[in-house]
């Protein structure tokens, strides 16, 4: 059971990294310092693309129209955050 907690807290910080990897990403391509064009660049980007838009699409139907500001990102890193904090202080008494 030890195991399988330290196994969801290392995917859930594992996860959170992949979503500021796609952030910063996204930023190089908008400003043009990264090029799609370049199979790495394009193979990263659609790899982060494919496992963080989906739980950005739920966080969207929820929130207002912004514009050009998305804020999905930081609300899904506070919800990664607070998935942490909660395993921590509940489940962690009762498994050790």
């Amino acid at each position: 059971m030890i195991a399988i907690f330290y196994l969801v807290l290392q995917l859930l910080k594992l996860y959170s990294y992949v979503v500021i990897a796609n952030v910063i990403i996204s930023w190089l391509v908008a400003f043009n310092i990264l090029n799609t064009s370049s199979r790495f660049v394009y193979s990263v980007l659609e790899f982060t693309y494919k496992l963080t838009e989906p739980i950005y699409s739920k966080i969207r139907r929820f929130l207002p129209n912004l514009g050009a500001f998305d804020i999905s990102p930081i609300i899904l890193l506070l919800l990664i955050w607070f998935i942490e904090m909660c395993m921590k202080l509940y489940v962690a008494p009762l498994i050790f």
